[in-house]
């Protein structure tokens, strides 16, 4: 997973059209911590990158996607967010969704 360390690195993803997975954390918070590897674990059958930011070290992000808790993953198609599990993130959910959006960009 690909840290996204200032907001000019995040708009070039959106700006490339790119799908991706957006992974937000902050600091200390254990509940980011315990869902990051399950989320890391789904990036090496995925055809689609994955990134991570952290919103205490970016805040113009979490302002500009208008986060208000942590962890919050955003699916991203050609640029535009098309789907966002906060807080407490269903996995199976997660992976069906994410299989989904990859069915739709492949096929």
């Amino acid at each position: 997973m690909e840290t996204i360390s200032s907001m000019d690195q995040f708009q070039q993803k959106i700006e490339s059209s790119e799908s991706f997975l957006l992974f937000v954390k902050t600091d200390h918070c254990s509940v980011c911590e315990g869902l990051k590897p399950q989320v890391e674990g789904l990036e090496p059958n995925a055809s689609i990158p994955f990134y991570l930011v952290n919103a205490a070290r970016v805040p113009e992000i979490a302002g500009q996607l208008m986060l208000f808790t942590a962890p919050v993953v955003i699916l991203f198609k050609q640029g535009k967010e098309q789907l966002r599990f906060a807080r407490f993130v269903r996995m199976d959910e997660l992976e069906s969704r994410l299989g989904e959006l990859e069915a739709e960009l492949n096929g």
